[in-house]
């Protein structure tokens, strides 16, 4: 028997008799205005496209389920770690830094690693990178970065010259650099990348003790990773090879895993450090904070529609839960105001409300009206749309407050590089690379610094040989460069 098919139908629900001709004055007449129908076709056509993020916009995404293995109570309260076995849903998207939309997704660059954990208690999200630490420390600079790696406003065309300018004036990308350099730095697709928390966040427990925190995701498919020469010829073949690969596996069935860790410091160890734990250009040493298991994160289901709920999904710091905190991270901070505020400048001023960023626990607010308000009363009571209230809406709870911050200080403009090291971590990470792997770094780095003026390709080598001379000499000699270090 065949089954009979729904009616087609305008936004409105009226049935549609025709989909295939415009309503006209005769055959050779024009259109008629009153078709209303292809006016809402055409019309909804016009508007399919919402602002691309202005960073990480080119992005892949599945769903999946967090699982924890290892008990770590005695550090945070929050329900997500409650007890061995617990489950929660959960959403992850990758995706690069600088490209645009269209851009290739074997091409060299960060590979931004953000989670949203669907927990009892509201969403946690967690935005990261396959990195650990990042090119600034202060949030003054990223706008300027990244305008480095987007399009010069009169060629309209990437500018290496602007890149390594932003660099060489920028001590503190020296680390970030090597990393994004080194053979780490085309991961051939989303599952054969580390994910990082990359900030210092926090924990706290019941007891009111705080811990600061480092998140660390390890994959479980190991490293796989592209040369400049395997990524360009990849690139000619397919420019969503990343796509292709994460969607492919999880169709059938081999479903990726990373085993979560964390770094954990006891609050007052912050006054203790000879660097600044919560300086983004810094990694904690593991031999000071080894890495303790917590659970696993395996992603088990595609999207059914890939706008609806990777597009538009949107991860924000700003979502924490009871256990889970900040840290005096400037880019945190910073980070902090900024996510939320690029989503409801790109998605709308409800856009937590969508059904993929929507927690599964309750949320009870007082936000009203606005663009898109399509959502019943936040308050589930119509009288209560204000606070405080006698009406029996939606209150306050002391009992999860966040125990107060013991780290403060004058406030003031701080040289965020006035006393920071910021050559040593980068030529402790230089010296682990084998021979052969340094080499590689000499020769991707010198094919990044062609024909960039000479002024800052010296600049850059002063940089790289205050972190290790190797690492200068072997990038000038492959550049043909006469490098003198200066005194």
């Amino acid at each position: 028997m065949k089954t009979q098919k729904d009616i087609l139908t305008t936004s409105a629900g009226n049935p549609i008799t025709d989909n295939q001709n415009s309503l006209s004055a005769g055959a050779r007449g024009p259109l008629l205005l009153q078709d209303y129908q292809l006016i809402e076709k055409l019309a909804h056509q016009n508007r399919e496209r919402i602002p691309e993020r202005v960073v990480h916009a080119k992005g892949w995404g599945a769903f999946g389920t967090f699982t924890v293995t290892h008990d770590i109570t005695q550090y945070t309260r929050a329900n997500v770690f409650s007890k061995i076995g617990k489950k929660t849903e959960m959403l992850a998207r990758f995706s690069t830094v600088a490209g645009e939309m269209g851009a290739a997704d074997a091409e060299r660059d960060v590979r931004g690693f953000a989670l949203k954990f669907y927990t009892d208690e509201g969403n946690w999200d967690l935005v990261g990178n396959n990195t650990p630490i990042f090119f600034v420390r202060d949030p003054y600079k990223f706008p300027d970065f990244i305008h480095t790696q987007k399009r010069h406003p009169r060629t309209n065309l990437r500018s290496t010259t602007a890149m390594w300018d932003f660099w060489s004036l920028s001590p503190e990308s020296l680390h970030q650099v090597t990393i994004l350099m080194s053979d780490r730095g085309i991961p051939t697709g989303p599952q054969y990348m580390n994910g990082y928390g990359s900030h210092t966040y926090s924990f706290w427990n019941d007891a009111g003790e705080r811990y600061w925190i480092k998140f660390h995701f390890k994959t479980q498919q190991g490293h796989r990773h592209y040369t400049n020469e395997e990524a360009e010829q990849i690139i000619g073949q397919s420019r969503e090879t990343y796509q292709e690969s994460l969607f492919g596996d999880i169709e059938k069935g081999t479903f990726p895993k990373w085993t979560v860790y964390v770094q954990i410091m006891p609050e007052l160890d912050a006054e203790k450090t000879p660097y600044n734990p919560f300086d983004l250009t810094k990694v904690w040493p593991h031999g000071d904070y080894p890495l303790i298991q917590v659970g696993e994160m395996e992603l088990n289901r595609n999207a059914d529609n890939y706008f609806t709920e990777i597009e538009m999904a949107a991860f924000s710091p700003s979502n924490i839960v009871p256990g889970i905190g900040f840290s005096p991270d400037k880019m945190l901070q910073a980070r902090v105001f900024s996510y939320a505020d690029a989503h409801r400048y790109r998605l709308g001023t409800h856009y937590e409300a969508l059904p993929v960023n929507r927690p599964k626990s309750p949320a009870n607010h007082y936000h009203k009206d606005g663009a898109m308000r399509f959502f019943e009363n936040g308050t589930h009571n119509p009288d209560a749309y204000y606070e405080p209230n006698t009406m029996n809406g939606p209150a306050e709870n002391a009992s999860y407050a966040e125990p107060p911050l013991r780290i403060s200080g004058d406030a003031d403009r701080y040289n965020h590089r006035d006393g920071n090291d910021d050559y040593t971590q980068a030529g402790n990470l230089y010296r682990l690379f084998d021979n052969d792997q340094q080499d590689r770094l000499h020769k991707t780095i010198a094919g990044a610094m062609a024909n960039i003026p000479n002024e800052i390709a010296i600049r850059q080598l002063n940089h790289f040989h205050k972190a290790d001379p190797r690492y200068a000499s072997g990038i000038a000699d492959i550049m043909g460069i006469s490098f003198k270090p200066e005194e």
